[in-house]
């Protein structure tokens, strides 16, 4: 299969996913918040929606993040520094060539857009150039996923399940045993940082794997 290249200034790192659901909006503001604008690779965002309402997801989120935050359009090329949402109703993925693009196949895990679709296939493109972050959520989406992130060499980080909202996320992609690091969520955006940085193991806030 045809492997994207890396982005200009990344390193190995090619982007970052998050996958939340149940307590996710402030998840992800304080993911979000604390990350620089000058993020060198793009942010992939599996939030759980309510598939009957319009988002107001992009103005949530855009007020405490330096980043760009938008809506994932079919076709688009992901760009450094900038978050995209899976849209209401929609999967978001990632094609052979580095592309978004949305589908309305079956729910996964009782949810559309989910996890599980987004890191899959965002690890047959980006061969271990990810960093996925799981934060709160009612559910299990997101542990198939990163049993794929991690296989294709790609680092894990998951919300402490105490410190979560919701801990069946958390938990679920724990007992996968495919996790690099358990982490307090406002120290989530330094551990990103610093393996954006190449630090190893993402620096002292990063927990061990429980």
């Amino acid at each position: 299969m045809q492997r994207t290249p890396r982005g200009e200034g990344s390193g190995r790192w090619s982007a970052v996913l998050v996958a939340s659901s149940a307590g996710g909006v402030q998840g992800l503001k304080t993911l979000l918040g604390g990350l620089e604008g000058s993020l060198p690779v793009p942010v992939l965002v599996a939030q759980h929606l309510n598939r009957s309402r319009e988002t107001m997801l992009v103005a949530i989120l855009s007020r405490p993040s330096a980043l760009r935050v938008k809506l994932a359009e079919d076709g688009e090329k992901p760009q450094a520094g900038t978050v995209y949402l899976a849209p209401p109703d929609q999967h978001l993925c990632v094609r052979d060539d580095g592309t978004l693009f949305l589908t309305r196949e079956p729910r996964v895990n009782f949810a559309r857009p989910a996890a599980d679709p987004l890191f899959e296939s965002a690890a047959a493109t980006f061969d271990g150039g990810l960093i996925a972050c799981v934060l709160t959520g009612a559910d299990s989406d997101g542990a198939r996923g990163v049993t794929a992130v991690k296989a294709c060499g790609g680092t894990v980080l998951v919300q402490d399940p105490e410190s979560a909202e919701f801990k069946g996320m958390p938990k679920a992609a724990i007992r996968s045993g495919q996790v690099d690091h358990v982490v307090h969520l406002p120290e989530m955006a330094g551990v990103v940082t610093r393996l954006l940085h190449g630090a190893p193991d993402g620096g002292e806030a990063a927990g061990p794997s429980r």
